[in-house]
């Protein structure tokens, strides 16, 4: 493959990935702001809602490790994502159909199942992109579902004016959404069939060489002499490592190297074939044992648990917030479909803007300032909702300026805490196993999604119990974070798991 041809081809396929977030996007836009309203055509309880919304992460959650493993063990993504789409698909017709509260229920727990490929398409994208252009990559790609969250309600507006029969089916503004996705995830079928590629190991070694060229240019600010150069700052841009082959425990700092174990040397060795000297299959078994215990304990490392929390708790006060927001529109306000529309493409519009400034941002300053700054908002956002909308005060118009203000609060954090915890994530844990990683991570997120709409859901009508416990979550992340702050950082030396001599 030439040079030209294979960079059409990653075009395409980052063309692809960002269509692939856009629709994720916007399936959830179109069918938020009606879901409630169709589970009471359904006679369904208040709680149901909850149960509804946490069936959708709770298959994520179970089927993004699995996912992620099995990109890790394949080293392909395509196959992977044609077959979670027909998940959604599948569970998308299943919510046009909407027979009862129950096939509803299955219905999201069904289309679930497709969120898995997220893993495996992260993985990609960390393995596709040196660690001073992650950032940036996921913030356009993380921007591209939130342009979902945009797009979302207006075509509901469209969908809420539908009211005729397909055979059996009955079409209108409630079930319209599910077979409206249902064609748009059988198109996307088609662009990855046709604009997707598993791209070829030269990736690899073209993002193992900016690694190895980027570490040489920025050096290390944390006071360990490199051999090739001087001091320099930049350190939260560094790489992980510089050998794939170190795919486990990063306790061990090397100050210097042996002149055969140099970072090229160590990704020649990653790339090429094995060597005729290969070790006989018995020696090769601890190794493997090695490897495999280094991949779990990774994610008992201080700074990993930190972001894992910041991941959870987030996602927790997001999903809880969101799942008592149109009840609440509905009770003070009288808000329809129309109104809930309107308010989510204006959050869409500013999450947009959010993630574009972060995405200028994170090319100027290191991550865990951006994750410092995201955070100190969602504190404030916490604060203003247990305040003022626990129990909103005044008449009309102070009750929908305290509303308006809370929501802006919570939504301008979230692309700020976003980017910079999956940003740090890939960059300290191993590159090798980025979709398993990135499944777990996802895992622990789609755990806080399931939780938060069944604490909300509960809780309507004790707000101050539901704030509050939002609010001390975010204190107890805050503290984790400032006593962690120092380790919020890439490993700026390379950094082997036990015994790799042993290890081939």
């Amino acid at each position: 493959m030439n040079a030209m041809d294979y960079r059409r081809k990653k075009k395409f396929t980052f063309f692809t990935i960002g269509l692939i977030f856009l629709l994720s996007g916007v399936e959830y836009a179109v069918i938020l702001p009606t879901i409630w309203r169709y589970l009471q055509t359904l006679e369904a309880a208040p709680y149901f809602l909850g149960l509804v919304l946490s069936a959708f992460s709770l298959s994520g959650l179970l089927t993004g490790p699995l996912f992620g493993y099995w990109s890790d063990q394949s080293g392909a993504t395509k196959k992977i994502i044609l077959f979670a789409n027909c998940f959604e698909m599948i569970g998308n017709f299943m919510y046009f159909m909407g027979y009862s509260k129950w096939l509803l229920l299955s219905s999201r727990l069904v289309a679930g199942i497709g969120t898995g490929a997220g893993s495996s398409i992260f993985g990609f994208l960390t393995r596709s992109t040196s660690p001073k252009d992650r950032a940036t990559a996921f913030a356009a790609v993380m921007a591209c579902r939130q342009a979902g969250l945009l797009i979302g309600p207006a075509f509901n507006i469209f969908l809420r004016l539908c009211d005729f029969n397909v055979g059996p089916f009955v079409v209108n503004k409630y079930t319209a959404p599910g077979l409206f996705m249902c064609l748009m995830w059988t198109l996307l079928q088609v662009a990855v069939i046709l604009m997707y590629w598993d791209l070829p190991p030269l990736e690899k070694g073209k993002a193992r060489q900016s690694l190895t060229g980027q570490r040489r240019e920025e050096g290390n600010d944390q006071g360990v002499v490199e051999e090739e150069e001087e001091d320099d700052d930049g350190d939260e841009e560094k790489p992980l490592m510089a050998s794939q082959e170190a795919g486990g425990s990063y306790g061990a700092v090397v100050a210097s190297k042996p002149p055969g174990r140099d970072s090229s040397g160590a990704s020649n060795a990653t790339l090429s074939s094995p060597p005729p000297s290969a070790e006989p299959p018995e020696s090769q078994a601890p190794c493997g044992s090695v490897k495999t215990v280094s991949r779990y304990r990774e994610f008992l490392r201080e700074e990993v648990v930190v972001l894992l929390a910041a991941q959870f708790i987030t996602l927790f006060n997001q999903t809880a917030l969101e799942t008592m927001v149109t009840p609440m529109t509905q009770r003070y306000f009288s808000y329809g479909e129309l109104e809930n529309s309107v308010m989510y493409c204006l959050c869409g519009v500013e999450v947009i803007a959010g993630f574009l400034f972060v995405r200028w941002l994170s090319q100027r300053v290191a991550d865990r300032v951006v994750l410092a700054i995201g955070l100190t908002i969602c504190n404030i956002s916490g604060v203003w909702c247990l305040v003022f909308l626990a129990n909103p005060l005044g008449q009309f118009p102070w009750q929908l300026t305290e509303f308006i203000i809370g929501v802006f609060l919570q939504v301008l954090g979230l692309p700020f805490v976003a980017v910079a915890q999956v940003s740090l994530f890939s960059k300290i844990t191993s590159e090798k196993t980025q979709g398993f990683s990135q499944g777990v991570r996802r895992s622990v997120g789609g755990l806080a999604t399931i939780l938060g709409p069944l604490w909300a859901g509960g809780l309507t009508e004790n707000m101050y119990i539901m704030l509050g416990m939002m609010m001390a979550l975010l204190a107890l992340l805050t503290m984790m974070l400032a006593f962690s702050y120092s380790r919020l950082v890439p490993p700026a030396t390379e950094e082997e798991v036990e015994a790799p001599d042993n290890c081939g």
